[in-house]
């Protein structure tokens, strides 16, 4: 199954952007990918406010299943029948206290800059005919003292996707995902101290590990050519009760959309 993976922020997890990793773990030659594309989407999780944002990536596949993209970083994947597996290290997310080129919001001024940093991944997937599971565990290290912004923390993402469509108007797929972190993911990404209460507009507010959100995602691909394609994916997350109850959330319902080209050859 063709899949878009979700990057940036939180409602997209790993994102928009799409990748070729899990089409191409058993390429007999070196594999080269391009995408560009635009996408509108939460300024931060949990904002109400959306903006325009560029997608524009690459990949780089090798024969060994190793694999270098903009998505995920530097990685080794490979499949076995209907298990597949694949490990990266790469950047994690940021988010600004300012409206900063379509991400951010100047809303959270005084919360502080999450600032981007070393981030591990694997995932687990398995192909049963008719569904795919997927399991997605991710662990940022730690950037710095500020128990607020810098802490390490660590998100589970668990989904089931299916294909609802092959033809000749391309591909439709769709899933169901929910996402799960530590207290440290959300005490970072959700919760306000007492240091931040007392330099932004919030009150002061601690969340508790757990669910972080469940939400559904659409993906159409279109081919244009054996080397061309577009894709568009449909997002949607719904923020559970110890998320949504952050002062900073303004909308628990959180959507995107993306639009991308993308070249292999």
């Amino acid at each position: 199954m063709n899949t878009l993976k979700r990057s940036t922020t939180a409602l997209c997890a790993s994102a928009l952007g799409l990748s070729l990793a899990s089409a191409t773990l058993h390429a007999e030659d070196w594999k080269y990918g391009v995408q560009a594309g635009v996408a509108s989407l939460p300024r931060y999780s949990g904002s109400d406010e959306h903006a325009l944002t560029p997608i524009l990536g690459g990949e780089i596949v090798s024969p060994w299943g190793l694999f270098l993209n903009t998505d995920q970083g530097l990685g080794w994947g490979n499949e076995w029948g209907g298990l597949s597996f694949s490990t990266w290290v790469g950047p994690s997310e940021a988010r600004h206290d300012k409206n900063h080129l379509g991400q951010g919001s100047k809303r959270l001024k005084g919360m502080g800059e999450i600032k981007s940093r070393a981030q591990f991944g694997a995932h687990l997937g398995y192909d049963l005919g008719p569904f795919e599971l997927g399991a997605t565990l991710t662990h940022a290290v730690k950037k710095n003292d500020n128990r607020d912004t810098g802490s390490a923390y660590s998100a589970l993402e668990l989904s089931i996707g299916s294909n609802l469509y092959q033809g000749r108007f391309g591909s439709l797929d769709a899933s169901l995902n929910s996402l799960f972190g530590n207290d440290d993911y959300m005490r970072t990404w959700y919760g306000v101290s007492d240091t931040q209460a007392a330099n932004s507009r919030f009150s002061a507010y601690r969340a508790k590990g757990g669910r972080v959100s469940s939400g559904a995602d659409l993906a159409w691909t279109l081919p244009i050519n054996e080397q061309t394609k577009v894709s568009t994916l449909l997002s949607m997350k719904y923020l559970s009760k110890e998320a949504g109850d952050s002062p900073i959330v303004d909308r628990r319902m959180q959507t995107g959309i993306a639009t991308q080209l993308e070249y292999s050859f």
